[in-house]
């Protein structure tokens, strides 16, 4: 299995996003907050009317249709997130990635993808251990990013690799960045952030998506440590072409 057939697995997994005792105007501002979302949402209400302004996750599978994945107040869901910048301070981000875990984002822009891989980036650098890997596309577009990924290098217990497709020189740099060079479409065409958590479960997380319209991505980002783990392994032996500078 490729990268890009774990997106498409996942893409055929559509799931629904129940509002349960809220207003139509309300139900409008979640089917808004998801539009770019591969998430059917739905409006019911209970028979006694409470709680109100909630939300419930589900997924069919093959084991049953409607399991739940998670529950939600309204206020939760509708809490918007801004991109930052990345300032690895205290406080210096709001989340975008959501529990909507590896729901497929259908149409995310260069802006989103980034808000998105600061995340993964902030918690790699606050526990500053394990391994980050990181696909650029491009070496042009990793030579934009070498400020963020050398301070992360500098992380001494913290291993950084960044894939790219090669457009231009390797950049150089004097810390312990691995650049993986690679003449290969999937790399050309993936944005990935994956982190392991330093070992532990609970950190690991990962955002995977292609560019299948220009500049515009396609893809799903999980908090599952069997995923994260596939995600890593299959880098590691797909992709061994080092230059390091």
């Amino acid at each position: 299995m490729s990268l890009t057939e774990l997106i498409a697995g996942v893409e055929s997994h559509e799931k629904t996003l129940t509002v349960f005792n809220a207003d139509e105007e309300t139900v409008a501002a979640v089917r808004e907050r998801f539009h770019d979302r591969n998430l059917t949402v739905e409006h019911e209400r209970t028979e006694s009317g409470r709680p109100g302004g909630f939300a419930v996750l589900s997924k069919d599978t093959p084991e049953a249709d409607d399991q739940f994945v998670t529950a939600a107040s309204i206020d939760d869901i509708l809490s918007q997130a801004d991109p930052n910048d990345p300032e690895f301070e205290e406080g210096s981000y709001r989340p975008i990635l959501d529990h909507l875990d590896e729901t497929m984002f259908t149409s995310y822009d260069t802006g989103q993808m980034v808000a998105a891989s600061r995340e993964i980036e902030d918690r790699a650098w606050r526990l500053g251990k394990g391994q980050l890997h990181a696909g650029f596309q491009m070496l042009s577009i990793l030579d934009d990013q070498m400020d963020v990924y050398k301070r992360l290098a500098e992380k001494e217990r913290l291993d950084v690799h960044a894939y790219a497709y090669p457009d231009a020189e390797v950049p150089r740099h004097d810390t312990d960045l691995t650049i993986h060079v690679e003449r290969s479409s999937e790399i050309e065409t993936s944005w990935f952030v994956v982190y392991d958590g330093g070992g532990v479960d609970v950190n690991k997380c990962a955002l995977l998506a292609e560019e299948r319209e220009p500049r515009t991505f396609y893809g799903f980002w999980t908090y599952d440590p069997d995923t994260v783990d596939w995600i890593i392994d299959y880098l590691n032996t797909s992709y061994g072409l080092v230059e390091s500078y």
